[in-house]
């Protein structure tokens, strides 16, 4: 039977293909603020943090290349002899005083690109010549984008329900090989549908595109679900691997139009303008306790695809509409079990949301 073409949902790169791509995505288990957790970068222009270790007879950096900038040193005496700490090299030569053994201080710097001595100054350089010397490569600076967000207007979750294809998305379905079974279930209950129920909530959160593999976020959403539960997320890293048919479906993405016409991700959903695109991993909490470190993040703040009262999908192509529409997906970690929520996922939307661009 031939079906009408109706509106489809709203990209479903966000949770029809963010469903099997981020399922994919490499699990993490890291504590905010962790070590080894990209975590939130400091804000633009604040210190790059490098720690030093000083021993019989070496010199220990936890970073051996940083970008120009100001510097903050962290420098522990591990030592059983007491040790100074100098860096030397365009025009700069700065040092800290006497470190006793098991004793630490601080130094911060403003280092141009270039190549850094650094070195303990002890006895004349006596130290330094038993070999407590190391060096520092300092980069030019990069130019990083980055994009704060914070949700507004009425905050809504978008329940499971019936997705209709149009008929002309057949064709498109066959490519997606091992992929197509999971969207084609999507058309009898996926999580696109104009089901909704008015919730409430708050959604704020930072994002970096620094290239690649090193993007980063820092971010909170805390919102009421159709049950009345508690859910509170918390995003400290970005996923960047590309999955098939995507590419560069992973990291943070600013300014870009999507779906639809566009040929960028899927053409199975409206055409949209979005101002940040983001794939994360984030620790969510159910009523204050945690449910999972790996929940499946997808966030996106993009030009408006609902309309006003009943938030039912209203365009095919929405990239001229004003971009205010923040979406937020969350799904289970791979091997882990559903949510206790409808679908076993959780889509929130704030429907008047705003941004601001940061400086690098």
């Amino acid at each position: 039977m031939t079906r009408m073409h109706t509106v489809p949902s709203r990209n479903l790169v966000g949770a029809l293909l963010a469903a099997v791509a981020l399922a994919a995505a490499p699990a993490t288990h890291r504590t905010p603020g962790g070590p080894g957790a990209p975590g939130a970068p400091g804000a633009p222009g604040a210190p790059v943090a490098v720690s030093a270790k000083l021993s019989e007879w070496q010199v220990e950096l936890s970073q051996a290349t940083i970008a120009a900038g100001s510097v903050t040193f962290t420098i522990t005496n591990a030592g059983s002899i007491p040790h100074a700490f100098e860096v030397e090299g365009e025009g700069i030569e700065q040092e800290t005083k006497l470190i006793q053994p098991g004793s630490a201080a601080t130094l911060t710097l403003t280092l141009k690109p270039g190549t850094y001595e650094v070195y303990c100054p002890v006895g004349d350089d006596s130290h330094k010549k038993l070999g407590m010397e190391t060096h520092l490569t300092v980069a030019p600076a990069e130019n990083v984008q980055a994009i704060q967000v914070t949700g507004g207007g009425p905050v809504i979750q978008i329940l499971p329900g019936p997705f209709p294809f149009p008929d002309s998305a057949a064709p498109i379905l066959e490519a997606f090989g091992d992929e197509r079974e999971g969207l084609e279930s999507q058309v009898k209950n996926g999580p696109y549908s104009n089901k909704v129920v008015r919730s409430s909530g708050a959604f704020t959160f930072t994002a970096w595109d620094k290239g690649a593999v090193r993007d980063s976020v820092a971010g909170v959403a805390e919102f009421a679900a159709q049950d009345g539960a508690h859910w509170k997320l918390v995003m400290d890293r970005v996923q960047t691997k590309d999955v098939p048919h995507h590419p560069r479906f992973g990291g943070v993405i600013l300014g870009l139009y999507y779906h639809g016409v566009t040929q960028v991700h899927t053409p199975l959903v409206p055409t949209i303008k979005s101002a940040v695109a983001l794939w994360a991993v984030g620790h969510l909490y159910k009523n204050g306790v945690l449910v999972t470190d790996n929940a499946m993040v997808h966030v996106m703040l993009l030009s408006r695809t609902r309309r006003d009262g009943d938030f039912a999908l209203a365009c095919w192509d929405c990239s001229k509409n004003k971009i205010e529409e923040l979406q937020l997906q969350i799904l289970p970690g791979p091997g882990e079990p559903p949510f206790d929520a409808p679908g076993g996922f959780l889509f929130v939307n704030w429907e008047e949301s705003r941004s601001r661009n940061l400086a690098s």
